[in-house]
């Protein structure tokens, strides 16, 4: 009898965690939104934590699927909106700096969109987008703690604030900046490496029954 890995290979922990990761976003927008603060930071915790290690098993027991390329990436920009909008109703004067994560993360997702439709393979997410999303966590965790927690409303605070957003949007302009030439070449790339049939991978599973 073959084991459930071999009959349904995109049934894996790193894709699990990602599934996690979206599920906790609307919990972390309701406790945040509802001032419990503790319990929004405990969610964007257990969503920093995922995604941290789903790579990271992904690679080291070899369960990389190509829907794991697409989920991870999908989560993170699911994750990354909603607390940049949920920032930006709570602390209004952040909306420039927010602003650009939402609009890199929309920009993102049509590209995907695109190549998808195209049959092309979009790209993993590269470590400038991991680090991208790093700091992302941090700024946000930080924003909410001086604000929420230790209620800090001051000119320390805004500066702190500002700065670490600031840092953390010049670091994802750079991560779209590298992501547009990957969309580019993939687009008009005649490899085989880069060609995907998303649906025919899905299915791949049900074949081998």
């Amino acid at each position: 009898m073959k084991n459930l890995r071999e009959t349904h290979p995109n049934w894996t922990v790193p894709n699990l965690l990602s599934v996690i990761r979206i599920l906790v976003i609307a919990p972390f927008a309701m406790f945040f939104l509802q001032g419990d603060i503790l319990w929004a930071v405990l969610m964007l915790a257990i969503s920093g934590l995922s995604d941290c290690f789903d790579g990271m098993i992904a690679r080291k027991f070899n369960q990389v699927t190509e829907l794991g390329k697409m989920l991870d990436p999908l989560a993170d920009k699911l994750t990354q909106g909603t607390v940049a909008v949920c920032l930006a109703v709570e602390y209004p004067i952040l909306i420039p700096v927010l602003s650009i994560f939402v609009a890199k993360e929309l920009l993102m997702l049509v590209a995907a969109c695109v190549l998808l439709k195209r049959k092309k393979r979009p790209s993993a997410a590269k470590w400038y987008g991991k680090v991208g999303t790093i700091l992302f966590y941090f700024s946000a965790g930080a924003v909410v703690v001086m604000e929420g927690i230790l209620q800090m409303h001051n000119t320390l605070s805004l500066t702190i604030s500002y700065c670490l957003l600031g840092i953390t949007a010049l670091f994802m302009l750079y991560a779209l900046f590298q992501y547009a030439r990957l969309f580019l070449s993939t687009l008009h790339s005649d490899r085989e490496q880069d060609e995907l049939d998303l649906m025919r991978e899905l299915h791949a599973g049900k074949d081998k029954k």
